[in-house]
């Protein structure tokens, strides 16, 4: 590469990072680096949606990030796939677009963080979108994201999940980003053309033809620069090289919720007692970095069906081949969309105001896969469907440090999930509301057996053992460098610049003040274009 020295260095071309590589390279005023530790997204089970059943342990896509044993799970280790690629997360997802409740962003603003607010961020989503409902009050149209309407392609199994869901007291909800989030109903997906729309889809890829804005992959960062405490570019290592590059305005961390307090502590900012430990010289002390993580937990209950579900489609070798084929020709069945057909949003209690639970329906079932596989496209040989959920606002905070001045060395995950009664006492509620829909006329006709956790799992201890035991992640982890404008409780200020500091911002998931009740994807990308807005503010253009 040829110029080492630029206008703004991103660091990180995931979901966040190409939503402002392309934004701050619009103008053509400005140069910009976009460095990714990953490689191409150009890869045939990555474009093609339910391919992310095999990218799940690729390790040439995939951080395969392990956390600690975690008491609150039973001692378990949970799995956390992060996109180690173009696109990031967002090119190994599961691919549902769900943006949060217009009271998790009215809560970012009432926390001191002024332009945060629901009204404040809904312009962005939906200049992003591309919404097959069109344009309206809640959805944009024209936008480089496209947001599809998967109702035609679903299996007819959702219409009994429906129905029960209804028999159990939901209302049906036809967009769970309109005007409120509660109820059941399709889930939208980031597909265009039957193909998956990530964020380097959307953004980056158009943006690239731009001279101004240059993409340097497989470059693993590995320190940020500093001049006293201004930042002033970054390292990284590629082919085995250590380059520098210099970045005349700002540096932005795009890494997400692992990269980014890692590479921050590396570079000299965050707890100095744990900097010190690896002989890391102090830039800034601040206690909050790898601190505050937060994360969706979820689990499934599956059934034993007496009618076909998605099994008897994907299990054999012609139904293999027949979705393979209609696939190819039309981009269209069941590989051309994510395995959550549909779900929804529900309160445990009336003592919640807005939807505390996520739930999910899959009209298949994986209970018995091989090792080291996430069996989607090969399901268990029976008829079978699973109805899960997740907490939308848990009360459990975990944390990320580095175990090493390497960043090559996984940082340490220490989740901590269910370390609140709150968690416990909700999710118990929760997957007794699952059995509620599972009984319900609609579904008891084509229940044959409740094969997970099974008829022996009844008591209050026995189920909370249950989810301790099966449970894990739902791929949602935020708040590591959240964003507030105490410096004493937060790592960056309402204009994502990171306290202590200049000359650095940060724009991923970790800034999140707390946790949205849903997919984080949406909101991700949506910070990216409000950190851009923002950036290009404060430069005066």
């Amino acid at each position: 590469m040829g110029q080492q020295e630029f206008d703004f260095v991103i660091v990180g071309a995931g979901s966040a990072g190409c939503v402002l590589g392309d934004r701050l390279s619009a103008s053509g005023k400005h140069t910009v680096l976009l460095l990714e530790a990953g490689g191409s997204d150009r890869r045939f089970y990555i474009q093609m949606p339910l391919g992310y059943g095999k990218t799940f342990f690729d390790p040439s896509v995939n951080w395969m990030y392990r956390t600690e044993p975690d008491p609150g799970m039973d001692g378990n280790a949970d799995f956390w796939p992060r996109g180690k690629v173009l696109g990031g997360s967002s090119s190994i997802n599961a691919l549902v677009y769900v943006r949060g409740q217009r009271q998790d962003f009215d809560r970012w603003r009432a926390a001191g963080n002024p332009g945060w607010g629901y009204d404040d961020v809904l312009p962005l989503f939906k200049a992003m979108e591309d919404n097959d409902f069109g344009a309206d009050d809640y959805h944009g149209a024209g936008g480089p994201l496209h947001v599809t309407d998967i109702r035609k392609e679903v299996h007819p199994l959702c219409g009994a999940f429906f129905k029960a869901g209804e028999q159990a007291g939901l209302k049906r909800n036809p967009d769970f980003n309109g005007a409120v989030q509660e109820g059941v109903g399709h889930f939208q997906i980031n597909t265009r053309n039957g193909k998956r729309c990530s964020a380097a889809d959307a953004f980056l890829r158009p943006a690239l033809k731009r001279q101004n804005l240059s993409l340097m992959s497989e470059a693993l960062v590995s320190k940020v620069t500093f001049s006293g405490r201004t930042a002033t570019g970054v390292e990284y290592v590629k082919g085995g090289q250590t380059h520098r590059v210099k970045a005349r305005r700002e540096v932005i961390l795009c890494g997400g919720t692992v990269n980014t307090p890692q590479l921050l502590q590396m570079s000299g900012v965050g707890p100095a007692a744990l900097l010190k430990e690896h002989e890391i010289a102090v830039i800034d002390d601040n206690p909050n970095v790898g601190q505050n993580l937060s994360d969706h937990q979820g689990i499934n209950y599956t059934y034993e069906a007496h009618v076909p579900t998605m099994n008897q489609m994907l299990r054999p070798w012609w139904g293999k081949l027949w979705a393979g084929l209609q696939y190819l020709a039309f981009k269209s069945g069941p590989l051309s969309i994510s395995m959550n057909h549909a779900g929804g949003f529900f309160r445990t209690s009336e003592k919640h105001k807005t939807p505390n639970m996520q739930l999910y329906f899959q009209a298949f079932s994986t209970l018995k896969p091989k090792l080291g596989e996430r069996p989607i496209l090969t399901p268990d040989p029976f008829p079978g469907f699973s109805i899960g959920l997740s907490n939308c606002r848990p009360t459990s905070r975990g944390s990320i440090n580095i175990k090493s001045a390497d960043p090559s060395v996984h940082p340490k995950i220490v989740g901590n999930v269910f370390s609140t009664d709150h968690d416990v006492e909700e999710m118990l509620e929760a997957v007794k509301f699952i059995r509620t829909i599972a009984r319900q006329p609609a579904m008891r006709d084509i229940i044959k057996a409740e094969i997970a956790p099974g008829p022996s799992v009844q008591s209050d201890e026995d189920v909370v053992l249950d989810f301790r035991r099966r449970s894990g992640t739902v791929y949602h982890p935020v708040s590591t460098c959240r964003m507030g404008p105490d410096p004493r409780t937060s790592v960056v200020d309402p204009r994502l610049k990171a306290h202590g500091v200049s000359g650095l911002r940060i724009a991923d998931c970790s800034v999140f003040p707390d946790i949205i009740s849903g997919n984080t994807n949406a909101a991700a990308m949506m910070v990216g274009a409000k950190a851009a807005d923002l950036i290009l503010a404060d430069c005066g253009n």
